[in-house]
């Protein structure tokens, strides 16, 4: 007696995939999520009633990192975590890969290697926080790659604080001075042809790092090369139906997370509070 035909993965119950950040600026990773995953329920948890983590030792960011991923596991059952954060990333992704070995886990890092393979003049800007420059995670992949191009490091003090609150004049003048203080952007030789934009909030600033810089010099984030990694390890996708939908919450100020989304992402659903 034949066996009766396997039930598609893809008629598996939908579960959505978590996204957690301390604040707003994984917003941008949230963006590029859904652009490279639209069938896909998400639930994104900006921990900004704790934040800044960059502010914070190791362990107080190992435990927030723990709290949130055992909440969206046990209230969410969520099938994969995004964590949308430098920080959180650096100081905890090994520790909970080992801690649940089961879910895939995917973390953001300045997109060094994307930018190597567009690069021509093989010199390569980096503008981040500062935290995430002095990582020990992010300098080591910088001495991996050290070799294969000049890589221009620049933190960028009170960048993402004025991107939060739409501090236009300050958001100008902070890309002109840190992108001055770095050299010459353009495509002969000895230039900075490629920027990579190290922190989840300066991809919202797109336009005006355009505006100051031309077309000729590439901006590479960090979402696209992190939504891209997330469909590959995903155990299951969903098939296209309806569009995804996803989910806001916050330990902070609703209001904040409810305006950033509705600005950036065009989401007007209501962020919820949690109490954690």
């Amino acid at each position: 007696m034949p066996s009766p035909p396997s039930t598609p993965t893809s008629a598996a119950p939908k579960r959505p995939i978590g996204v957690f950040d301390s604040g707003l600026g994984g917003l941008s990773v949230l963006r590029a999520l859904r652009a490279e995953l639209p069938f896909e329920d998400f639930v994104y948890v900006s921990d900004s009633g704790h934040a800044p983590y960059g502010e914070r030792d190791d362990c107080f960011v190992i435990e927030r990192a723990h709290v949130i991923t055992q909440y969206l596991l046990a209230q969410h059952q969520i099938k994969a975590l995004v964590m949308a954060c430098n920080t959180a990333t650096a100081a905890t992704i090994h520790l909970l890969r080992a801690q649940h070995p089961t879910l895939p886990i995917i973390g953001v890092e300045p997109a060094l290697k994307p930018a190597l393979a567009l690069s021509k003049t093989r010199r390569i800007g980096v503008m981040a926080t500062r935290g995430t420059l002095g990582s020990a995670k992010f300098q080591a992949l910088l001495a991996s790659l050290a070799d294969q191009a000049d890589f221009v490091c620049q933190p960028c003090d009170g960048l993402a604080y004025a991107i939060e609150h739409q501090d236009t004049p300050e958001i100008i003048a902070g890309v002109a001075r840190y992108t001055g203080l770095m050299g010459q952007f353009g495509l002969n030789s000895g230039d900075i042809d490629t920027l990579v934009l190290g922190c989840t909030h300066y991809p919202f600033a797109t336009q005006t790092f355009r505006n100051l810089l031309g077309p000729q010099v590439q901006l590479i984030d960090n979402g696209e090369p992190v939504a891209r990694q997330t469909r590959r390890v995903l155990p299951v996708l969903s098939a296209p139906d309806n569009p995804g939908q996803c989910r806001l919450l916050c330990t902070g100020d609703a209001s904040a997370l409810q305006q950033a989304a509705q600005r950036w992402l065009q989401l007007d659903d209501p962020v919820e509070t949690l109490k954690r």
